[in-house]
């Protein structure tokens, strides 16, 4: 079956990266981008992608053709493909006839987050939407997919959207799943010792996240404390733990690969030694490519293009007087979760009928 034709809006950190592993992909992901919407110019767009300071140069090369579109060519067979850009505002202004053969929307600006600002899509002949960021309707929830634990519950008859949740919610979701199946948590609390982001300022500047004036500061030498609803969030997977974990988060002046502590109070008595096995057990077998399982001593950089969603530290694992497990879960926060929305991306895609 040919991939499904895709309009990704929002060329930043991850819409690149996911431009990338889905053309690397295309023969198996199911889908292929055709058309590109964002607010910096061709450009500047197509040398991102073709140059990252933190993952590299892309293998294939990216150039601009005299009509503005995106031409990449592949560095082995030397095939060419014409990616299609604009640079409107609204998803009103993308009307999918007019991108390319597009009929899914990936949507990647983090801006469109509610069931009403991504309706234009559908009004403008969208299949399917697929979300790089938690959509909020509590009177109707956006499915929340988190690919390898919960991805089953997708219902293509009623899922018009659906969310890849975020990259720490990624990270996190699997080790929880362990740990719920096996030990039963009580109550918990992580903490992501995250890379900066482009909502933090280089320097101090006004930020626009007003809610939280630490992101005004400069993001190259402070250590800044933060939220994330990573650990709230897990609720919409595993909905017996609503009220049970929360989290916060503390930015620090690195590019990429993150950690999330996690620590939970479990209902089974258990050890360190109990609780790896486990994990490790899960990373061979039903979690395998989602959950990693490491025991060599390595820093952050060494999962720098990691596609794996987490990886268990495993020789941080503690275990406080029997029933108080603290886990370290290395992530990639950029990579592994870029994956994992392509992930669901295709698995979208497989349900469309073309």
């Amino acid at each position: 079956m040919a991939p499904v034709p895709c309009l990704l809006n929002g060329f930043g950190r991850i819409g690149r990266l996911a431009m990338r592993i889905a053309y690397d992909s295309k023969d198996t992901s199911g889908i292929q981008v055709v058309h590109i919407n964002d607010l910096a110019s061709v450009e500047s767009s197509a040398y991102l992608l073709q140059y990252d300071s933190v993952h590299g140069t892309w293998e294939h090369d990216v150039q601009v053709d005299d009509k503005g579109n995106i031409v990449i060519t592949d560095a082995h067979t030397k095939e060419k493909q014409v990616v299609t850009y604009s640079r409107h505002t609204s998803p009103k202004d993308l009307v999918l006839s007019e991108c390319n053969g597009a009929s899914m929307v990936l949507e990647g600006t983090g801006v469109f987050l509610t069931r009403d600002a991504l309706q234009p899509y559908f009004d403008n002949g969208a299949s399917k939407v697929v979300v790089t960021a938690p959509v909020k309707d509590a009177a109707n929830p956006v499915t929340n997919i988190v690919y390898g634990v919960n991805h089953a519950v997708y219902d293509p008859a009623k899922d018009s959207i659906v969310t890849a949740a975020s990259c720490t919610t990624n990270c996190l979701a699997p080790v929880v799943k362990v740990i719920q199946e096996k030990l039963k948590i009580r109550h918990g609390c992580i903490t992501t010792v995250h890379d900066v982001t482009n909502t933090q300022s280089i320097l101090d500047c006004p930020n626009t996240k007003k809610s939280d004036l630490r992101r005004a500061r400069s993001a190259l030498v402070n250590l800044a404390p933060t939220s994330t609803g990573s650990a709230t969030a897990i609720a919409l997977i595993f909905p017996e733990l609503k009220g049970k974990l929360n989290g916060l988060a503390i930015r620090v002046p690195l590019t990429n690969s993150s950690i999330t502590d996690c620590v939970f109070e479990v209902e089974k008595e258990t050890t360190a030694e109990e609780v790896n096995a486990l994990l490790k057990e899960a990373a061979e077998g039903e979690l395998k490519g989602i959950l990693g399982y490491e025991t060599k001593p390595l820093v952050s950089t060494d999962y720098i293009n990691d596609p794996r969603s987490g990886i268990v530290d495993a020789l941080s694992t503690q275990v406080i007087d029997k029933t108080l497990v603290k886990i370290y879960v290395w992530y990639d926060n950029e990579f592994g979760y870029s994956h994992r929305f392509v992930d669901v991306a295709g698995m979208v895609a497989a349900s469309i009928k073309q």
